[in-house]
């Protein structure tokens, strides 16, 4: 029922129980302060599958350096903020509000929403937040004030998604950066076949993932 560009719907709220439905049918919202919720189902759709992940020899050389310090869920809502710090390209300013930075910290506290943070010196370099549901991470956004600590963030959580045994990372839209790391566009009625499939069994453990290393 998705419009052309992925427009599925209009209106709603952003509460705990609608996000997880709306995640768990391949939809995500996607709006400006200036608009009603938007929800959004595109076609194609970009994903990574964790075992695809192309990291280039620079990347592994920050990597074996240990030039950042990697956590997960340590500052979840530093992490949303820095990445609702981007502009947009159309230079309509953010598209994560502050009702949308509400409602996600709310999903994090409810354990689906996680971020992966990269520290250099002592500060928040860099990361990446997204929603955990079964075999599914559906990845969100991502934000980067030192080079590659973002690219470090992601790579650390693949890491982690393959020893969950996760089936795919759902990047949404079509992204240069993110293809060149691996990921590729399929028509959306596979993606929902695949997520259908990988929402049947719990691969993350519940709860927030502070506890786990980011080996």
């Amino acid at each position: 029922m998705a419009e052309e560009d992925g427009l599925l719907a209009v209106g709603g709220d952003l509460s705990v129980e609608r996000l997880i439905l709306a995640y768990s049918m391949g939809i995500f919202p996607w709006f400006s302060d200036d608009t009603p919720i938007l929800w959004w189902s595109p076609d194609p759709r970009l994903v990574l599958l964790p075992e695809e992940l192309k990291v280039s020899r620079s990347l592994r050389q920050t990597l074996k350096k240990n030039v950042f310090a990697v956590t997960f869920d340590k500052a979840f809502r530093e992490v949303i903020t820095a990445c609702a710090g981007i502009p947009r390209q159309d230079g309509r300013g953010t598209w994560i509000t502050k009702d949308m930075i509400s409602a996600y910290c709310q999903l994090h506290e409810a354990g689906h929403a996680h971020s992966v943070e990269s520290w250099h010196e002592g500060r928040l370099a860099g990361g990446l937040y997204g929603v955990a549901l079964g075999g599914v991470f559906f990845g969100e956004s991502m934000f980067s004030r030192v080079t590659d600590a973002s690219k470090v963030a992601l790579a650390c959580l693949v890491r982690r998604l393959v020893l969950w045994n996760f089936s795919i990372i759902d990047c949404q839209v079509s992204s240069t950066h993110l293809m060149r790391m691996g990921a590729h566009e399929i028509p959306r009625p596979d993606f929902l076949r695949i997520i259908r499939d990988a929402l049947s069994h719990t691969a993350s453990p519940r709860g927030k993932w502070e506890r786990f290393a980011a080996d």
